[in-house]
């Protein structure tokens, strides 16, 4: 039976993208953006909000996701569909996503007038801090795929000498206080293979966890009876970590990982009791979510670097990025997934003929 609660999170989660990156435009976490208008406190706590659980809950689902394929398809086929979902769609935006986007970045703050086949030649023969805020070489928004797709290929063999099997017994056991402190091998995990932010190691962990224990139903029913006092606990984190940073710029890791960790425990179990059904959302994303992915960044810096030029306003400017970007991402989509070739670099999920 198909879990459509994880379906329904990761869609929904993939579309948060387009606020967090809107209000990135005016960050004060001292990273810059692409286009970037000077520092906002309150955006940025908005971005606080979420930020410690919404790239982390989808490698959870990815890795829950993938014991379920795993289940249903061999070792081959899972490693061709990770290659065409991933590493095809990862290879097409590298060469002509996100350089379009950069040549945004490049032309706001360097003033940059030149063409984009120039730009295209400088993107791939720069590196310099990988942000790509200056132009340079940089994965962009395609860190996840890259990350994603790298970690299902590492993790195979790990799956083979540890199969789930075997350790689903002692897995079903753990008490949810005990699920709750796994979040430390998470934490500690997040400064191996951190380039930028973006670790490989917590990446991999989360994944792993969402392989082993949070994919497994005995697990998720005892969450469920403890979701109470985890809904208060993630309730009271959340908002002392947006009083913290709006007051006072606190952003701890280790608080931060705890915090992210108990957001997922308690979005996966609500999401389990409430949004486990198949709906017309559910559907379209499905197919959507990974292309709206890959699609979306280039086509918000592209957005915003026009409407920050032409709008004096705020919430007009926050406005028109965000829901114009999600319009025109969803009409470059339809567009480039009615070509077949088109529609297979984007990650477009083949639709099942019956």
């Amino acid at each position: 039976m198909r879990r459509h609660y994880i379906d329904n999170l990761r869609n929904a989660t993939i579309l948060l993208l387009f606020p967090v990156h809107t209000f990135m435009i005016w960050n004060n976490f001292g990273s810059g953006f692409y286009i970037w208008q000077g520092e906002n406190r309150l955006l940025s706590t908005l971005i606080v909000l979420v930020n410690p659980w919404f790239m982390p809950l989808l490698f959870v689902l990815a890795g829950m996701s993938a014991r379920y394929a795993l289940q249903k398809r061999t070792v081959k086929e899972f490693v061709q569909q990770r290659v065409r979902k991933l590493l095809l769609p990862f290879l097409f935006g590298l060469v002509f996503l996100v350089p379009f986007q950069t040549l945004f970045a490049r032309r706001f703050f360097d003033g940059y007038d030149g063409g984009l086949l120039e730009h295209w030649r400088y993107f791939f023969t720069h590196c310099t801090d990988f942000s790509g805020y200056d132009g340079a070489f940089t994965p962009g928004q395609l860190w996840f795929i890259l990350f994603l797709f790298l970690i299902s290929m590492v993790s195979l063999p790990v799956f083979r000498l540890f199969p789930y099997q075997k350790a689903a017994g002692r897995i079903e056991r753990l008490p949810a206080g005990a699920v709750l402190l796994l979040f430390l091998p998470v934490w500690l995990l997040y400064y191996l293979g951190n380039f930028g932010g973006f670790s490989l190691g917590k990446s991999l962990a989360l994944f792993l966890l969402g392989y082993y224990v949070l994919s497994n139903d005995a697990v998720l029913d005892r969450i469920g009876r403890n979701l109470c006092w985890l809904t208060a606990l993630w309730a009271a984190g959340t908002a002392a970590s947006v009083v913290l940073y709006y007051r006072y710029s606190y952003y701890g890791d280790l608080w931060v990982n705890f915090i992210g960790w108990c957001s997922i425990l308690v979005l996966l179990s609500v999401g389990r009791r409430f949004w486990n059904r198949k709906t017309g959302f559910t559907e379209y994303f499905n197919r959507a979510s990974y292309p709206v992915y890959l699609l979306h960044q280039s086509v918000l810096v592209a957005l915003a670097y026009y409407t920050v030029q032409f709008c004096d306003s705020l919430p007009v400017q926050v406005f028109c990025i965000c829901t114009g970007s999600f319009v025109l991402t969803l009409v470059v989509y339809h567009l480039l997934q009615s070509v077949p070739v088109l529609g297979t670099l984007i990650g477009v999920t083949p639709v099942r003929r019956t």
